[in-house]
């Protein structure tokens, strides 16, 4: 019985909510064979049933071009569209209101949460001239299930913020170094506490994406 079957020749065509289930199912060990299995249905939309009809040969190849999908660099993706509307990172980092930030905090350190993080980081354009753009006001991430969102934009943001972090703690380090002989004993505990937290964050978001994200240099200017 031939099997009609819808492979992603991109990330960008598979969604969030795609990847979540993935790695729901896939928590607990699995052999490579289930792997596969779990791959062809979620990724290539099929069941149970189709999927066991496949020769085998054709599901390596398959699972084979997925995995190198995900292996691929992420770049940095600042819009995307998602039916029919386009959504824009968040312009300016330090505009983001204290809620904003609470709500991606509480929400990006878990697969089953990050889309309403998401929700906060990408909100629909309402205004664009160029390449500059106005997004909507923050009214809570309740509002808009992003789950449909491609997953190349999501990982793409994950290394923005992991390279971003990285830069951070950096520059928070040079900073206690050249300033330390300027700073009370109290600043200077408030700046070493303050320096501890971006070490966690970056350790967390390290391990959360290293798996499938290749390290790789990010030009600032450009953001």
């Amino acid at each position: 019985m031939k099997v009609n079957i819808s492979v992603p020749d991109s990330l960008r065509e598979i969604t969030l909510g795609q990847y979540q289930r993935f790695v729901k199912e896939t928590e607990k060990e699995l052999s490579q064979d289930d792997l596969a299995q779990k791959m062809m249905e979620i990724f290539c939309s099929l069941n149970l049933e189709s999927v066991v009809k496949i020769k085998f040969t054709d599901i390596n190849r398959i699972t084979s071009g997925l995995n190198k999908l995900f292996e691929s660099k992420h770049p940095f993706i600042q819009r995307f569209k998602m039916n029919g509307i386009e959504y824009g990172f968040i312009p300016k980092l330090e505009d983001m209101s204290l809620g904003e930030y609470i709500d991606i905090d509480n929400t990006y350190t878990d697969w089953d949460t990050i889309h309403n993080a998401m929700a906060v980081l990408y909100r629909p354009v309402k205004q664009r001239l160029g390449e500059k753009y106005l997004i909507e006001d923050y009214k809570g991430y309740r509002e808009t299930n992003m789950k449909g969102m491609p997953i190349d934009v999501v990982l793409g943001s994950m290394v923005f913020f992991w390279n971003l972090r990285k830069a951070l703690l950096k520059a928070t380090l040079k900073f206690l170094e050249r300033e330390s002989k300027n700073l009370t004993s109290q600043q200077k505990e408030v700046l070493m506490k303050s320096g501890d937290g971006m070490e966690v964050f970056t350790a967390w978001l390290k391990g959360m994406s290293e798996d499938l994200i290749p390290s790789q240099d990010w030009d600032y200017t450009n953001v």
